[in-house]
């Protein structure tokens, strides 16, 4: 008796890989993502998953892809971002299919935070910069980071927003912030520059 006891008590390794969320296979630490256009929720995908939902028709989910497009100084961002009343200075907006329209969000230490858009100060910011117009409803974004004298864009895949949405969350401290929360947050906007 007390040999089968020992077999429950002796430790088994943890097996702590990361692992595709749609059929459990392990990943790498650096993998493809998948949106469930529903819930919003953002899945880690091995890479045969991830091809199942990169065509039209795959579900309720989509592929995420990986374009960056970086506009320096985005026509119309100022004007727009006034427009908006957005009280921090980064926000993304997407096309969510399920409501037929875009809908904008700046990250805060509470999560991904809904403010309201004004539909036609947005249709003008697309017309004014076509390296932007065709944004893939549900997994690409607009991120727009505002600084004292411009306001530079980013067409990034969906998955981008909520890693830096992750960072103001992880980081922030106090009413602004604290140095580590801006230096996070600088660091994550060096690293898209550098993407695209």
């Amino acid at each position: 008796m007390t040999s089968g006891l020992r077999r429950f008590a002796q430790r088994r390794p943890v097996d702590r890989r990361e692992r595709c969320e749609m059929c459990a296979r392990p990943i790498e630490s650096e993998h493809s993502h998948v949106v469930n256009v529903e819930s919003r929720a953002i899945l880690c995908a091995c890479r045969p998953c991830y091809l199942l939902f990169t065509h039209d028709g795959a579900g309720k989910h989509r592929a995420i892809p990986s374009r960056h497009v970086h506009v320096p100084d985005l026509v119309g961002g100022r004007a727009w971002w006034e427009s908006a009343g957005i009280p921090v200075r980064m926000a993304f907006v997407f096309t969510n299919s399920e409501l037929g329209a875009p809908v904008a969000f700046y990250p805060s230490p509470a999560g991904a935070t809904e403010c309201l858009l004004a539909l036609e100060s947005w249709t003008q910011l697309l017309a004014d910069n076509p390296a932007v117009t065709d944004l893939a409803p549900d997994v690409e974004a607009l991120l727009l980071n505002l600084s004292d004298d411009q306001c530079e864009g980013f067409l990034v895949p969906i998955d981008a927003c909520y890693r830096l949405v992750g960072l103001v969350r992880l980081h922030w401290k106090g009413f602004d912030g604290g140095t580590e929360a801006w230096q996070a947050i600088d660091r994550f906007f060096t690293e898209l520059r550098a993407h695209g």
